[in-house]
């Protein structure tokens, strides 16, 4: 049975603290599917099709990395493209607290769909998309905290 996890998220845009998990989760797994998650009721600053083209764009030489989006729960995705791990970042002790929470009420709802949780970095673990996104719309800089190709299209 092929190993496969979702690491769901909006990826608006992606930061290099994702692209660390992502790494270190290559080798955990035979796939890696990055899937980005669409809720109508939220406000993106990056549209789908700019999002996916950077994860390609950084990820295109990763023969394990799937790219991909979808609507609704995370859990009925994983079920849908047969994934039995869900990879969430942890950065500090409130993300534990709700990532704690969704990983009980999925337990609870699958059995068999199981969350993993790598520990950010240290250098890495006050990088959020929240705050990258309103650095951008500030006007900051945000080179320490993004690949070098979402820097390149943000001009």
């Amino acid at each position: 049975m092929i190993k496969r996890v979702v690491f769901p998220g909006s990826f608006d845009p992606i930061t290099n603290g994702h692209i660390d998990l992502i790494h270190r989760a290559l080798p955990l797994f035979d796939e890696v599917i990055i899937a980005i998650g669409i809720n109508s009721q939220k406000k993106y600053l990056f549209s789908l099709s700019q999002r996916i083209e950077w994860l390609k764009q950084i990820f295109n030489s990763e023969i394990k990395i799937i790219i991909d989006s979808y609507e609704g729960l995370t859990l009925e995705y994983c079920k849908r493209v047969q994934a039995q791990y869900i990879l969430r970042g942890i950065r500090n002790a409130a993300d534990f607290d709700y990532e704690r929470t969704i990983s009980q009420i999925n337990y609870t709802v699958s059995k068999n769909i199981e969350t993993i949780f790598l520990i950010s970095r240290p250098e890495l673990s006050h990088v959020s998309s929240t705050i990258v996104r309103e650095l951008i719309l500030g006007k900051g800089d945000v080179s320490s905290f993004v690949p070098e190709s979402i820097m390149e299209s943000l001009g």
